[in-house]
């Protein structure tokens, strides 16, 4: 097990809960006499820290772990950031969910103290890297966690497309768009739209169709390592566009060549020992439990 020394802390802006989390898990950490470091984004609204402030860049590059304290999309942000440089990452969940961040507030100093023993497992969960090229020049590039979406922006028309997967022609399409989901991203945008729950161990990737203009098209899963190509009609006249996560924009024109593929870096992700994902998917999607209450 890794040995951790040095700690980066991002949280989620916005939230007085995520700042009195953090004062608690900085001097939890400290108190331990480890070196913490906070992400600038968050140090703004900790006045009198005299702790090292970082960019994401450099906390990557000089932290052991990086705690990040906030909901999923606090983890999504943070996982786009620090894939590259292999630093496992621990979520504390000050969010609406908590899919990725698993560790409740209430057993904040319990979690992380087991964590810094060296109880826990790592689990490696694949990002998507996709592009978008116009006449054969890149326009535009991003990275997700969760998933790529093919969308109509303000427009309430649908998008028509075409769709490759490994060179292959698959189909045309007219739709309100495209979800490309990782087995991560299963239980967000792409349940949503009818697609399947993936197991976060799967090297699978999965295609949504956002309510196509037709009732024979379904979702369909392919291996991770698939390239998958997205051709923008050339006769729309509406600009589509394309979100990672969410979180990240970019605006097609038609013509437009959408490519998603695997990321070569992963994101680690640490959980406590007792982490179970059916019991998260069951607390979360508010599953059934066994008859006559036991757990």
């Amino acid at each position: 097990m890794e040995h951790f020394r040095n700690i980066g802390i991002i949280g989620r802006l916005g939230s007085t809960q995520v700042v009195d989390t953090i004062r608690r898990l900085k001097k939890f950490l400290l108190d331990r006499h480890l070196h913490v470091i906070l992400d600038e984004s968050i140090a703004e609204l900790l006045p009198g820290h005299g702790l090292q402030v970082s960019s994401r860049k450099q906390l990557g590059e000089v932290c052991d772990m990086v705690i990040v304290v906030g909901g999923d999309g606090s983890m999504l942000g943070a996982a786009r950031a620090l894939a590259r440089y292999k630093v496992p990452v621990l979520g504390i969940n000050r969010g609406s969910l908590g899919f990725l961040t698993d560790i409740r507030p209430d057993e904040l100093e319990t979690r992380v103290a087991e964590v810094l023993d060296g109880q826990y497992t790592v689990e490696s969960r694949f990002l998507l890297e996709t592009q978008v090229r116009r006449k054969l020049e890149p326009i535009g590039q991003g990275d997700a966690l969760n998933d790529v979406v093919l969308h109509p922006g303000k427009s309430t028309r649908m998008i028509e497309f075409e769709l490759y997967i490994d060179g292959q022609f698959v189909c045309s399409q007219k739709s309100d768009g495209l979800i490309v989901s990782t087995p991560t991203g299963s239980t967000a945008y792409a349940l949503s739209a009818g697609g399947p729950i993936m197991h976060p161990k799967l090297d699978a990737i999965v295609i949504v169709p956002m309510y196509p203009h037709t009732l024979s098209s379904r979702p369909i899963v392919v291996a991770g390592n698939s390239e998958l190509k997205i051709v923008v009609s050339p006769k729309m006249d509406i600009y589509p566009q394309v979100s990672c996560d969410g979180q990240n924009h970019f605006t097609c024109s038609p013509g437009d060549i959408v490519t998603i593929s695997k990321k070569p870096q992963r994101l680690q992700l640490i959980h406590p020992l007792d982490h179970n994902y059916y019991e998260v998917c069951r607390t979360k999607l508010g599953w059934g439990s066994r008859l006559g209450g036991g757990s």
